[in-house]
C-alpha cells in the first residue's frame, strides 16, 4: 500500500484491473479533457496504458478501503528531482464523492512530509472547472495560463491550459502558528 486516506486506498496496478481500467477509459464524460477527448479501447489500455501503469511510474490505483473496488487512478509521479506532478482520473459514478479532493490533499501532504518533495504541480484545460476547485481544495495555487498547438484540438482548448502549484515553503507556512 502506498498511501491511505480516510475512504480510499492507494496501491500500485495489478493486471486485474485491467477490466476497470478499459471501463473508466471508455467513457467519454471522463476522458473529455484528457488524450485529445479520445476514449481507449481495451487493446489500447492492454498495449499501452496497463504497462505504463504496471511499472510503477507514479501512477496508483485508487481503491475503495472497504470494497476493494477500483476508484480510479492517481498520478504523483516525479518529473524532475524533488518536483512531482499531480494528476487523476476518477470513474464517473465517483465524482462528486469527493475523492479526488481527498487522495490529492493526502498525496500532497505526503510528498512533502514524507518523500521531500519541494514543489508540486498540475495542469488541466482552463475550462475544466471542475478539476480546478480540486486543485485548489488540495492547497494547489493558480500559477498561469498558457497555450499549446494540439493536432486535434477539443473544444475549450482556445482558452488553454492552467497551471496550479505548491511549494514546500507555501505548504508549510498552512502548517504553522
Amino acid at each position: 500500500m502506498f498511501l491511505e486516506t480516510e475512504r480510499l486506498a492507494l496501491r500500485d496496478f495489478a493486471p486485474s484491473d485491467v477490466d476497470a481500467l478499459v471501463d473508466l477509459h471508455a467513457d467519454p464524460a471522463v476522458m473529455r479533457y484528457l488524450d485529445a477527448g479520445r476514449t481507449l479501447d481495451r487493446a489500447t489500455v492492454e498495449s499501452d496504458l496497463l504497462p505504463r501503469y504496471l511499472a510503477r511510474t507514479g501512477w496508483w490505483a485508487a481503491v475503495d478501503g472497504a470494497g476493494g473496488e477500483l476508484v480510479g487512478a492517481f498520478e504523483f509521479r516525479e518529473t524532475a528531482p524533488g518536483v512531482r506532478e499531480l494528476g487523476y482520473r476518477l470513474h464517473r459514478r465517483h465524482w462528486g464523492a469527493g475523492y479526488a479532493t481527498e487522495v490529492s490533499r493526502a498525496l500532497v501532504d505526503n510528498g512533502f512530509r514524507e518523500l521531500g518533495v519541494l514543489r508540486v504541480f498540475a495542469t488541466t484545460m482552463a475550462v475544466n472547472h471542475p478539476s480546478r476547485r480540486v486543485l485548489e481544495r488540495a492547497g494547489l495555487h493558480f500559477r498561469r495560463t498558457f497555450f499549446q498547438h494540439w493536432p486535434e484540438p477539443i473544444p475549450g482548448s482556445e482558452q488553454g491550459e492552467v497551471e496550479y502549484g505548491l511549494t514546500h515553503a507555501e505548504w508549510a507556512a498552512t502548517r504553522t502558528g
